[in-house]
């Protein structure tokens, strides 16, 4: 327990404790923080708290350089700011001055994009959300694409075009064909959608060319955000043969401030489904690496009507780390590969 009061409906307890970029109107420099209650913890404030050896990352505009550190300094950190948090640790809890600049309400911080975002992929992971659009675009009979139960299924997203969450998203133009016995027209997509996606950021990467084996694809893992993947069907149905989505996916990728750590996720670690077929021996391994996170989708209608829905990750195909390992054979770090839902 905290001494900081965290409300029963509220996420961010101690032992969640996800990282994030902010800034406040007294100070426009970027600083990391972790999220506690409603109060964002200033980590610059309080480094001397931390483990030596994650002072300069910590000190940085963005989470990259923290990331590419070590499984096991992410984790002492961790430890260190669990401790500092704990209600029977006095070092913060009874030091007013320190307290008064360590903390900061979420409610007047503004968040920023975590981390410098080099590249990233996405993936086809949902059975279902592979089926469903694949019946939208080629019918029933062809919906499921033959490689889809073999491999990690994925494309590159546009990185520039990924934004934090509450970032405005234009209505993107492009060619269409909604008459297919017409020639294609231009004009805004009338057929915007959302996709509730679960997003990983990895730590430090590997050279160009080398192979990270499956049963240390997880030390590379940092962190998961959520992410809304916007997309405009029409125009990606127009555009997507040959080479697959392009700008009826790019115009925007919003990402949750948040970055909630592998550490915080492990009591939640679940067997996934059974892969028929068996994969090939380099996309298998035994232990549990799916997660079951119940998500919510709100969706606000005329300013005031709401659908809500929930799903479980439970439902993913693919693990984790078999969407690693396909991405980083040769990959930049600190890119976030991500996951349909």
């Amino acid at each position: 327990m905290s001494f900081i009061e965290v409300v029963p409906e509220n996420h961010f307890s101690i032992q969640n404790l996800p990282y994030g970029v902010f800034s406040s109107a007294d100070n426009p420099k970027h600083r990391i923080g972790v999220a506690i209650g409603v109060e964002i913890l200033d980590l610059s404030v309080v480094l001397s708290f931390l483990p030596p050896e994650v002072h300069d990352a910590l000190k940085q505009p963005t989470l990259n350089s923290f990331m590419g550190l070590t499984p096991a300094a992410w984790t002492s950190t961790r430890n260190s700011i669990q401790k500092l948090l704990s209600a029977h640790e006095p070092s913060l809890r009874d030091d007013k001055q320190l307290r008064a600049k360590a903390f900061i309400k979420q409610s007047v911080a503004v968040m920023h994009l975590p981390a410098d975002i080099g590249d990233y992929t996405d993936f086809y992971s949902s059975k279902d959300h592979a089926t469903n659009v694949g019946i939208m675009f080629r019918g029933k009979d062809n919906a499921l694409m033959p490689n889809w139960v073999h491999l990690p299924v994925g494309y590159h997203g546009r990185a520039s075009s990924v934004v934090v969450s509450g970032t405005a998203i234009r209505r993107p133009c492009g060619q269409t064909r909604p008459d297919e016995t017409q020639p294609p027209v231009f004009g805004p997509s009338k057929l915007m959608d959302i996709e509730l996606e679960a997003a990983f950021f990895t730590g430090a990467g590997n050279e160009l060319g080398s192979a990270i084996p499956i049963g240390k694809a997880h030390e590379h893992i940092f962190g998961m955000v959520l992410m809304n993947d916007w997309s405009a069907r029409d125009i990606q149905k127009w555009e997507y043969v040959p080479l697959g989505p392009f700008l009826g996916k790019s115009f925007g990728t919003s990402i949750s401030p948040w970055v909630v750590t592998m550490d915080a996720l492990r009591p939640f670690r679940i067997p996934g489904p059974v892969q028929d077929p068996t994969p090939l021996p380099y996309l298998r391994h035994d232990d549990p690496f799916s997660f079951d996170i119940r998500l919510e989708v709100a969706i606000k209608v005329n300013r005031c009507c709401h659908l809500e829905c929930t799903r479980l990750d439970a439902t993913m195909a693919v693990t984790y780390r078999l969407h690693l390992l396909d991405t980083l054979q040769s990959k930049e770090t600190n890119c976030p590969p991500k996951k349909q839902l």
